[in-house]
């Protein structure tokens, strides 16, 4: 069994999204940069709770998502897992969820006065910090 070190995960109570919702994104963050790599160990729902000083149950609840989402897999006994990557969702689905996210970031940014350059290049540098790290 592998040593399940803590996960970096911040939690901001300034955010608007649930604390849940904050574990599900940090975690698929971390997947898809490759700092949890295929295989990797999550802690415990109770060790997460515990790091994080939130209720158990909101840590279930975010890993019960991942879990539904195929991101992880449980494993009697032994815990949760990181599985390799796979596409489970529709073209037609991705294409819907992609609009979504346009439109709330949108949403969210126009009022803030950046330029559109330096939005993409902002909105750019955070998509190369998550795509997976290559080894040479």
């Amino acid at each position: 069994m592998s040593r399940r070190a803590p996960l970096m995960l911040n939690i901001a109570t300034g955010d608007t999204r649930p604390i849940n919702r904050q574990i599900v994104d940090g975690v698929r963050r971390l997947i898809a940069s490759g700092e949890l790599p295929v295989g990797a160990a999550l802690p415990s729902v109770r060790g997460l709770a515990q790091q994080l000083s939130i209720n158990p149950n909101t840590v279930a609840k975010a890993y019960g998502e991942l879990a539904q989402e195929g991101w992880v897999e449980s494993r009697a006994g032994l815990g949760l897992f990181v599985l390799p990557p796979r596409q489970l969702l529709s073209d037609a689905e991705r294409a819907r969820r992609l609009g979504d996210a346009v439109d709330r970031f949108t949403g969210d940014v126009i009022g803030l006065g950046y330029s559109s350059a330096e939005v993409l290049d902002r909105v750019e540098a955070e998509l190369a910090a998550c795509l997976p790290r290559k080894v040479a």
